[in-house]
């Protein structure tokens, strides 16, 4: 299991964006030498993990929850498939690019170390937005309703991490997987019960502790309402 890239990007006005200020940083690309990760600070508040990275809407993106975006290789190259074209690391908006690492099977609260020091708790996963559907109509591909399109998809929507050990990665850095929490709720899974299925929501919150913020208050919310 390896980091292929590590990926950041700078604001930049567009016409597709929710952000109040009119600016996204979705078009990341690779990075040269070693990146400083490290907790950017309460959801709200904070922004990205990854030095040099922006993010500009932080009601959906960013904080101590949402520090990191990670996307499989694999997962690329399968859109890239079925887009017909080749999706260059960072294209989808992730920080980190990784090969061999089953990212959308992994649990909320495993824990990878990358390299030999930054170590990462997976909280959750993406879900996609129109300034995500607009990043890829600008860059050439027909997304007419990208939004509902990701989210069904089988390929799963990528990892979102907080940083619980911080320090520097590059590309090559090995990724080891060093804890699984004892529950079965996976990215995958919590992604389907927050989106398409719904009535699943109740079965994630033996993964609450770890949880992103948002995705738990959808659960908690969904529970109260209908459960018991």
């Amino acid at each position: 299991m390896t980091l292929l890239s590590v990926n950041a990007g700078r604001a930049k006005r567009v016409g597709y964006t929710d952000s109040a200020s009119g600016t996204t940083g979705i078009d990341k690309r690779p990075v040269d030498g070693p990146v400083r990760i490290e907790s950017p600070g309460p959801s709200g508040v904070g922004a990205s993990g990854v030095a040099g990275d922006d993010v500009c809407d932080l009601r959906f993106h960013g904080g101590t929850d949402r520090a990191v975006y990670a996307f499989a290789r694999e997962d690329l190259d399968l859109w890239g498939r079925e887009l017909g074209r080749e999706l260059e690391n960072g294209f989808f908006g992730e920080n980190l690019t990784t090969s061999g690492l089953d990212v959308n099977g992994a649990l909320i609260g495993e824990r990878w170390r990358i390299g030999e020091s930054v170590v990462l708790e997976v909280t959750g996963g993406r879900i996609p937005c129109r300034t995500f559907q607009g990043h890829l109509e600008e860059r050439g591909v027909d997304a007419k309703g990208w939004v509902r399109r990701f989210t069904r998809a089988e390929a799963g929507p990528g990892a979102l991490l907080r940083v619980i050990e911080p320090g520097e990665v590059r590309a090559g850095d090995p990724v080891t997987v060093v804890h699984r929490p004892d529950h079965t709720v996976t990215v995958a899974f919590l992604h389907r019960a927050a989106t398409t299925e719904r009535a699943l929501l109740p079965e994630t919150l033996v993964a609450a502790e770890w949880m992103e913020s948002g995705l738990l208050a959808l659960a908690r919310q969904y529970a109260d309402k209908y459960s018991g």
